[in-house]
């Protein structure tokens, strides 16, 4: 047998054996929930008021590199682990730090009237909602720390959306504070999966399913 032949041979062969998929990579999930967590956590400052609207276009690298960035590439390595559920939800939020970066930073140039801002940013971030919403379904399988970060996201988007379709700054602070604690849970998560790699056990618990 060629070596070209071996070659062409070898994905299936390591199907036949068992092998599990991407096995040789690194658990990309920790990344991916660093990722999600450092930019939420800076964008629910502002959001929840506790640091001036100024500040805003602070967040705007951050979005493009780490929320960006840096989850769509956890999203293609759990493609290449064939884990479906954290390839969708990296992919995905990584999409969406993506678009809003280019959405925040370029509405102004789309001369869309004043009044209809928050109508379509709102039904935005609602669209997020449902789409988390979902996804919390999935991530009851996952572990507990997982589930609690998609629960809290989901109300994040669904209160924000709510507080810019009906213009109530009460509400969207309360969306604010709510992404804080999604992203100190996101971080959580995070840490849990560093840590019991580098220790080589479980150093927090996080409620596996």
């Amino acid at each position: 047998m060629s070596t070209r032949e071996s070659a062409r041979e070898t994905p299936s062969s390591a199907v036949s054996s068992g092998m599990t998929p991407g096995a040789h990579l690194a658990d990309p999930a920790p990344l991916g929930l660093a990722a999600f967590a450092l930019t939420t956590f800076f964008l629910s400052f502002v959001n929840a008021g506790l640091v001036p609207e100024t500040v805003e276009p602070v967040v705007f690298g951050l979005a493009l590199a780490y929320g960006g960035g840096a989850q769509l590439l956890a999203g293609m390595w759990e493609f290449a682990k064939g884990n479906t559920f954290g390839a969708t939800a990296f992919s995905s939020y990584g999409a969406f730090w993506l678009s809003f970066w280019w959405l925040t930073a370029h509405l102004a140039d789309y001369k869309i009237p004043a009044s209809d801002v928050g109508k379509g940013v709102g039904l935005y971030l609602i669209a997020w909602g449902i789409f988390t919403a979902y996804m919390s379904v999935a991530a009851t399988r996952v572990s507990g720390a997982v589930l609690t970060v998609f629960v809290l996201l989901t109300l994040t988007f669904l209160v924000l959306g709510i507080g810019d379709l009906t213009t109530t700054d009460g509400i969207t602070k309360l969306g604010g504070w709510i992404g804080i604690l999604t992203a100190l849970a996101a971080w959580y998560a995070s840490f849990a999966g560093v840590t019991a790699f580098t220790f080589k056990r479980p150093l927090v618990p996080t409620a596996p399913r």
